[in-house]
């Protein structure tokens, strides 16, 4: 038995019954999405919890590693901001994993298909932005081993109660010796967020995730998809969007729906931060645990709301980050960090 097999037996197994059951015989109803990789159905498992189950396509060898990489790669996760496997099914031809269920959709379907009775803040933005870099963060500097995620976009960012954040489907994942600092791979990816580097070389280091996260955070930002519509002057989303900021009028394409609701210090602040994360140059672009430390930053300057200030605040510790002249490196002035935040930050590999 390969290490990787046995990994999968240290899991939780579901029979089918179980799962055929909490689904209704996988019926159409229950589908939450379809994508590459395959269908996810909700499901409600005997003992009431709401679970997603993800059914691969078909069958054939590279499913199956497929299906088996997420399974280590999910083992070795315990993140507050990290879909969780529960477990998986291995009686059927067909691949079946099982996360945890959460309730609020896709990131991606908030921006781009907004609710006027939950439309989406520029505060929940930032709060969306933190969790996600945090996330990534994380497997790039806390784990045993170097974590790629490789298909960070906004329809992998899932979002859980008071629209927080949770990074989702490591099927494309690939995880590295910490020595390691690249992966040789066919390209795979997203049309509009693969990190050109990594196209032209093949070669998918973690900044092609920051290059991915940059594209997430102009998203947030101006409210648009990373491939624009054929109409459209400009197709590429990054490439209008960094025309608007050469020219000083990146303030002119806001998504109108936050516009109001920041400063204009908060846009700027993150504009200027994607597009650091969109340097072609790879090696130029931050660290995921420096944009973390500057999303926290702007974080602070924002200007609570009345309904804000009624929330329990977390545990109040201050830090206080230096800056170098030289370094690229962001500062994060005194600001209150909660105990995830403090996990990371004092925690690196």
């Amino acid at each position: 038995m390969s290490s990787d097999e046995g990994v999968v037996e240290r899991i939780k197994i579901f029979t089918i019954n179980e799962l055929e059951k909490s689904t209704d015989h996988f019926n159409e109803d229950r589908i939450l999405g379809q994508g590459g990789h395959g269908t996810v159905y909700k499901g409600m498992l005997s003992e009431g919890r709401n679970v997603a189950i993800k059914k691969s396509n078909k069958l054939e060898e590279s499913q199956r590693e497929e299906f088996i990489n997420e399974v280590v790669i999910m083992s070795q996760i315990n993140h507050l901001n990290i879909l969780k496997l529960l477990g998986c099914c291995l009686e059927t031809d067909v691949p079946l994993l099982v996360y945890e269920f959460i309730p609020n959709g896709t990131l991606y379907h908030h921006i781009h298909n907004p609710n006027e009775e939950f439309p989406i803040t520029w505060k929940m933005r930032l709060h969306i932005a933190s969790d996600s870099a945090g996330a990534l963060a994380y497997l790039h500097s806390s784990t045993s081993t170097l974590i790629f995620h490789r298909d960070v976009k906004s329809s992998n960012i899932l979002l859980y109660d008071k629209y927080r954040a949770k990074l989702a489907d490591f099927g494309f994942s690939r995880s590295v010796a910490i020595d390691q600092t690249r992966v040789v791979t066919h390209v795979m990816g997203t049309p509009g967020y693969l990190d050109p580097e990594y196209f032209q070389s093949h070669q998918y280091t973690e900044k092609s995730d920051v290059y991915s996260f940059g594209v997430v955070l102009v998203e947030l930002l101006i409210g648009q998809k990373a491939v624009r519509a054929a109409f459209e002057e400009d197709r590429s989303l990054i490439s209008w969007f960094l025309s608007h900021l050469e020219n000083s009028s990146v303030l002119n394409i806001i998504d109108s729906q936050v516009l109001l609701e920041g400063s204009e210090e908060e846009f700027l602040a993150i504009a200027n931060l994607a597009k650091q994360c969109l340097i072609l140059d790879g090696k130029r672009r931050p660290t995921m645990k420096e944009i973390w430390l500057e999303i926290n930053r702007i974080l602070s300057l924002h200007v609570p709301h009345i309904n804000d200030l009624n929330k329990p605040k977390p545990e109040q510790v201050f830090v206080r980050v230096s800056k170098s002249a030289n370094s690229s490196t962001f500062s994060l002035e005194s600001r209150v960090l909660d105990s995830a935040e403090l996990s990371l930050l004092f925690n690196p590999r």
